[in-house]
């Protein structure tokens, strides 16, 4: 599938356009923004946009009003078919975030359930209590989200409901002809809904992806052939910034092992989680690194780690941002893209992975392993990859049987010859290629 050989960009569309936070009602075209940054995405390497929520909602997007209606604080449905079609025309791959567990309390049936009560033809669309009564004094009570009110819980065993999803789903591949949806809380979704989403999407448009946020559990529950493709790495998430921070890179190898390595009882080898150091809801990467040195080797290993690498807007030259600061601050507006060492360092890691075969769909083996660096391959039948991290101030030598005598170096060219041991200089990172 395509998205097992991308490198994603994740934008959240209402933040990066600048666009107030609650909803004004006012029309503005900002999503056109999208097409001005379409050069810069492209010379980062990726050919993937993961959109955050982009339909008409109360506040942040995940309170949804209308699912076939652009928000109005980021234009009309033909301007983001307008940015779609631009960006497809360029390689680039749309992938819309799907809210589906719950929506806002402007959507239309829970407002008629609010009037109407048990006269509502909406009624078990939700999860109503007319006995009972909610935060906001409605006279009823409602399931919302994690004991949030204000984001109103769907009644996903109802096919009324489901219809109505998937018929926007429909919608938005006609409209905007997008290859993919991430869907929001997916641990949270009705099981039976998740597989009837995959049989619709497989027969409305070849090879669409199913990326599924998952924090915690076996992923293996909702990522299989019936469900979804991708699932949210959050256990790799922790796992790379806080092994640079206690300067113990056995905790994500540990990790990594338990996911992809060679035992029988490895969860995930084969498959093809979303990796990512940040994303909108968690502190920016170069805010939550202690060592600022440390931001190359963060994303060298997780370009070279299994997975389909997503990279955050404003990430890639290093903005920072922390949760504590609240969500509008990691959802920033940047006037523009700017470009460094980082973006391009990333760039040449997007490069790297893209044409490789082992770093798309090769096995993962760990071959040296200390608490500053690792070494580890990546390997099908066409190719075998060497990752190698010096995460110390101080040079280091690996003696090891790399299997070959000299490499590519794939992220920066040139040759490497492992005789006489390999010698990694402080702070860096190589992608080996074996000849």
């Amino acid at each position: 599938m395509w998205a097992y050989e991308s490198v994603f960009y994740q934008i959240y569309p209402l933040g990066f356009c600048g666009a107030p936070f609650e909803n004004d009602g006012v029309q503005e075209h900002r999503i056109l923004k999208v097409t001005d940054w379409i050069g810069h995405i492209k010379k980062l390497g990726a050919n993937a946009i993961y959109f955050s929520p982009l339909f008409e909602s109360d506040t942040h997007g995940y309170n949804t009003r209308d699912y076939r209606r652009v928000d109005c604080r980021l234009g009309t449905n033909e301007d983001f078919a307008k940015v779609c079609r631009k960006l497809h025309a360029e390689g680039i791959r749309v992938v819309l975030d799907g809210v589906f567990n719950h929506v806002g309390r402007g959507f239309g049936p829970f407002m008629d359930v609010v009037k109407n009560r048990e006269h509502s033809r909406y009624l078990n669309w939700f999860h109503i209590n007319l006995g009972g009564n909610s935060n906001y004094n409605d006279g009823l009570w409602y399931e919302g989200w994690e004991g949030n009110y204000d984001l109103v819980k769907l009644n996903l065993q109802n096919p009324e409901v489901v219809e109505y999803l998937l018929e926007s789903v429909r919608y938005w591949v006609e409209a905007f002809d997008i290859d993919g949806l991430r869907l929001d809380v997916a641990y949270c979704l009705d099981e039976n809904f998740v597989r009837r989403l995959r049989s619709f999407c497989d027969s409305l448009k070849p090879d669409f992806f199913l990326v599924g946020e998952m924090l915690h559990g076996d992923y293996n529950r909702l990522m299989n052939d019936a469900m979804l493709h991708s699932a949210t790495n959050y256990e790799c998430y922790k796992g790379l910034y806080s092994s640079f921070n206690s300067m113990n890179l056995f905790e994500i190898v540990h990790s990594l092992l338990r996911q992809f390595g060679p035992e029988n009882w490895t969860l995930y080898r084969g498959k093809h989680l979303l990796a990512f150091v940040d994303n909108h809801d968690v502190t920016r990467i170069a805010s939550n690194l202690t060592n600022e040195k440390h931001l190359p080797l963060i994303y060298a290993l997780m370009f070279g780690m299994p997975g389909i690498p997503c990279v955050y807007y404003g990430s890639e030259w290093g903005a920072k941002a922390h949760k504590q600061e609240g969500d509008p601050a990691l959802r920033a507006c940047f006037e523009a893209p700017q470009e460094n060492v980082l973006t391009e360092w990333i760039a040449k890691l997007a490069a790297a992975k893209k044409q490789s075969d082992a770093l798309n769909y090769g096995g993962f083996r760990s071959v040296v392993l200390t608490n500053r660096q690792c070494i580890f391959e990546r390997k099908t039948d066409k190719e075998r990859v060497l990752v190698a991290i010096n995460a110390d101030d101080v040079p280091y030598t690996a003696h090891f049987d790399a299997g070959c005598g000299r490499a590519v170096d794939l992220i920066e060219g040139g040759m490497h010859d492992f005789g006489g041991g390999s010698e990694l200089p402080p702070y860096s990172a190589f992608f080996w290629q074996c000849e």
